[in-house]
């Protein structure tokens, strides 16, 4: 699984494009769609919906091709991270994801970021319930919200992600 310090530089790294027609890490799906509406009210948070996917891969670019040959997801251009290239797509419900390359030990799977209001009350109570602390909550540049990762009992990676 990646480590506190790797997931935050490799979040960082991927939030410094500029808006435009792709997918990004963790938060920027859930972002866009909480943006502001016409009258100016933000919609409230979609508690638990998965809004983000990062799949950590052997072969990123491997993984790439094949989803899009096989699933015909788009991608935008590969960001440069800390720890290598960051391919995201994105698709047209506003969810998205991302392909980099696993972080040994961590081995090759996904992380599915879920949206909730309250990222700190939300990463307390996950503990409390049994999980186990990957990456505590922390900002994302740009106002682009805040994110965190627990260990689920059973070893499962969740991220969550807030406005």
């Amino acid at each position: 699984m990646p480590t506190m310090k790797s997931a935050g530089k490799m979040k960082k790294a991927a939030m410094k494009r500029p808006a435009t027609k792709r997918p990004a890490r963790s938060a920027k799906p859930a972002a866009r769609a909480a943006k502001p509406t016409a009258d100016g009210a933000r919609p409230a948070p979609r508690h638990g919906l998965i809004t983000h996917t990062e799949l950590a891969s052997a072969d990123p670019p491997a993984t790439r091709g094949w989803c899009q040959k096989v699933l015909g997801w788009k991608f935008g251009q590969v960001v440069p991270t800390p720890t290598g290239p960051y391919h995201m797509w994105r698709f047209e419900n506003g969810t998205g994801g991302g392909i980099r390359a696993n972080n040994p030990p961590e081995v090759p799977g996904s992380v599915p970021y879920c949206e909730v209001k309250d990222i700190k009350g939300t990463y307390a109570r996950a503990l409390s319930a049994g999980a186990t602390g990957m990456m505590q909550p922390a900002p994302l540049p740009s106002g682009m919200g805040w994110i965190a990762i627990v260990s689920a009992p059973g070893g499962v990676a969740i991220g969550f992600w807030s406005p």
